[in-house]
């Protein structure tokens, strides 16, 4: 008897690889492509600095912005523009507010016309306590809730911000001689913005309150008898070398200060959560640098400015009691607002801690220093 030999199992092995082929052949399309949303357009913000284009402010607001834009990996563009470019400089937060501006860098004395407690949060009292220890208190010391508190309760600004980039103690300024004593100061016309304007009219001079760019025009017309500004790098470029070859290191008129990153809160508030905490990173990471930049930009400009024939003093200390004791009067008369009074008494707080823990901690670096540099 014959068999015919059986075909079903052939068949099977056929049917099984034309169909596993076919799903290969599937598989592969579905991963060579993805369903993947199309990308979309970033979102592009015109931001604003209040600093001269030249000014090394205006370069620390670059790398803030820069910041930004390489992380926010095309979501979020900040298109940076100089003072001038839409608003004058003691006008960007009003362009914030109305949404003429999207967001802007600058300092908190710039609108302290709107409330002397805002110069708190950028040029306050000298505590003792140097800049990154002022924004230790906006991080960990309640000032961040206090800002917040004044920003949008107590004057109800369509605003948000972050307090950033620790500034060294100011220079007392750019004068046509040496100041020896208190008294030279009175009757001086003098550039300075914040309470540093309150200080400065307690110690007797006639205050103006102008931006960075107008200063060494006005000393030039003889509308300013003297100026501060910031530090020996904004100083060089702004051409104060120009008008004036009397420079005085050291002061207790802004001992403590740092920038304002400032957003429309509308605009601000709709992004979502990773371009925020982008934002506040990018802040952080800025302030930082900023801090190590100073240092060697700094030293560097100084020096070119004494090699260029500027003449260096230190403010002497009679100056330095004076200003303290202005200090006293303006915290004083400001008090008398209640809201200002509870910002001066968490900022007092939070020096007496941490300055006090820098004295306890912290060796005299000035020994070190004379030992190995004489």
């Amino acid at each position: 008897m014959k068999f015919k030999k059986p075909e079903a199992p052939a068949k099977s092995r056929r049917a099984f690889l034309k169909t596993g082929a076919a799903a290969a052949a599937a598989g592969t399309v579905a991963v060579a492509m993805p369903n993947v949303a199309p990308a979309q357009d970033a979102q592009v913000w015109k931001f604003q600095s209040t600093w001269p284009a030249k000014d090394i402010f205006h370069e620390y607001a670059a790398d803030f912005v820069n910041r930004v834009n390489e992380m926010a990996g095309g979501k979020l563009k900040l298109d940076l523009l100089a003072a001038g470019s839409v608003a004058k400089a003691l006008e960007v937060q009003d362009a914030l507010i109305s949404g003429t501006l999207d967001g802007g860098h600058g300092v908190t004395a710039y609108w302290y016309g709107k409330h002397k407690a805002a110069s708190l949060f950028g040029t306050p009292p000298a505590y003792g306590w140097r800049a990154n220890q002022m924004i230790g208190w906006m991080q960990y010391g309640g000032g961040q809730a206090l800002y917040d508190e004044l920003v949008q309760q107590v004057l109800g600004l369509n605003l948000v911000g972050f307090l950033t980039g620790p500034m060294p103690t100011q220079p007392l300024g750019w004068f046509k001689k040496k100041i020896e004593t208190p008294e030279d100061l009175a009757g001086l016309k003098y550039r300075t913005v914040g309470l540093s304007a309150d200080l400065f009219k307690e110690l007797g001079a006639a205050v103006t309150i102008m931006g960075g760019g107008e200063i060494v025009p006005a000393m030039d017309r003889g509308l300013l008898d003297a100026a501060e500004f910031n530090n020996p790098s904004s100083d060089k470029l702004l051409g104060f070398a120009d008008v004036s070859k009397d420079y005085m290191l050291q002061s207790y008129h802004q001992a403590a200060e740092c920038f304002e990153i400032s957003f429309n809160k509308t605009k601000f508030d709709a992004l979502p959560a990773e371009l925020k905490s982008i934002i506040k990173y990018a802040a952080e990471a800025s302030s930082s640098d900023m801090s190590w930049k100073a240092m060697d930009r700094y030293e560097k400009d100084l020096a070119e400015l004494k090699s260029k024939g500027v003449n260096v003093h230190r403010t002497p200390d009679a100056v330095l009691q004076a200003q303290l004791a202005a200090w006293d009067k303006v915290i004083a008369a400001q008090s008398a607002d209640p809201f200002f009074a509870k910002v001066v008494e968490s900022q007092k707080a939070w020096a007496k801690r941490v300055v006090g823990l820098q004295f306890d901690m912290e060796v005299d670096q000035s020994m070190a220093f004379k030992h190995f540099f004489g």
